[in-house]
């Protein structure tokens, strides 16, 4: 069986082809090129410009000097996973050969990195301030009814001057049939509809969420999980007018219709939302900061291992997502009710 180092660095490049096959998010990785070193090694600093409109000419004086405003938006990079696959090499040779362990390490790019990859980047997308959405979670029964959503959604893109041309219709392959089993008339419509954007990519809704939770590895397991709602204790010594407050009852938290804090009472904040399954997220490329700063894929033979007699792969993946501050109507959102 051959165990040279030069097949398993070429089996790295095979790994990574399955990574980008898998990922339905990948259209929306940035220009790296945009991106300045921050203060540490951590931030990474990205222009933000605005500019003054037009003034009255003067026949006289001639033009008013306007200004440009070229700031730079500091974002920190949080997400930082990786883990490692170890297969001792008589158990490789009594399988299928070297190309089981690929298979495997190709497994786990395809059903771990590239949907946990999906999920962190929707999710940081929804978790965004100020986004735009369907203010209440809706469930839709039919296809006319996804469609004015989406209608709408563009509508109101198209009011904010986003660009069309570079937005991105992400959405769940149940919707995705609804519309696509339309009747004849509705089925023009909503290709022509559906034509308006520069892709449409269908979402598996195990990795659409407005929030997850990434696992350690430890005790909690691998991988992640659509985000359960948390709560802890107020610190507030009185009641903050403005804010919601929750009680429990066993369980279970309720928010609370309160002016002022009863006594004896324990009062709780949501400290984290729960995850809502997503219906449809319409994306801006251009509004979104996606990219990995370091990526460590490497598979070794037994040859290189001096303490096992196995094949290992290596992977480590650092990077960030965020919206712009001042793209936020370059997004737009649809989920479900709680």
């Amino acid at each position: 069986m051959p165990n040279s180092i030069a097949l398993a660095k070429g089996y790295t490049n095979v790994i990574d082809e399955v990574y980008k096959a898998a990922s339905v998010s990948d259209v929306l990785t940035s220009d790296q090129g945009l991106a300045r070193p921050g203060a540490n090694a951590k931030e990474i600093k990205i222009p933000k410009i605005s500019v003054d409109g037009l003034g009255d000419y003067s026949r006289s004086s001639g033009y008013v000097t306007g200004s440009v405003t070229l700031e730079w938006e500091t974002k920190t990079f949080e997400y930082d996973r990786g883990t490692k696959i170890v297969v001792d090499a008589m158990d490789v040779e009594e399988t299928a050969g070297a190309d089981a362990f690929v298979k495997a390490c190709s497994e786990l790019q395809r059903t771990q990195v590239a949907p946990e990859g999906d999920a962190y980047t929707f999710a940081k997308i929804c978790g965004k301030s100020g986004i735009g959405k369907v203010q209440s979670g809706t469930t839709y029964s039919t296809a006319a009814d996804v469609i004015a959503a989406i209608v709408a959604a563009m509508t109101a893109m198209d009011e904010a001057e986003v660009p069309a041309e570079t937005r991105y219709l992400f959405i769940t392959p149940t919707l995705k049939r609804m519309i696509d089993s339309m009747g004849e008339y509705q089925a023009t419509v909503s290709k022509e509809i559906m034509a308006a954007f520069a892709g449409v990519i269908e979402v598996p809704q195990t990795r659409f969420y407005t929030a997850i939770t990434l696992k350690s590895g430890g005790e909690d397991g691998f991988g992640y999980a659509k985000a359960v709602a948390e709560y802890v204790e107020t610190t507030d010594a009185a009641y903050v007018s403005g804010k919601t407050y929750y009680t429990k009852n066993g369980s279970t938290y309720t928010a609370a219709s309160i002016s002022a804090f009863a006594n004896g009472t324990t009062y709780y904040e949501l400290k984290q939302a729960a995850g809502l399954d997503i219906n449809f997220l319409i994306v801006e490329k251009s509004a979104v900061i996606k990219f990995d700063k370091h990526v460590a894929s490497r598979v070794f033979s037994p040859d290189e291992l001096e303490n096992m007699d196995a094949y290992m792969q290596k992977y480590r993946k650092y990077g960030i997502v965020d919206v712009f501050d001042n793209k936020v109507a370059g997004i737009f959102l649809s989920h479900k009710a709680s």
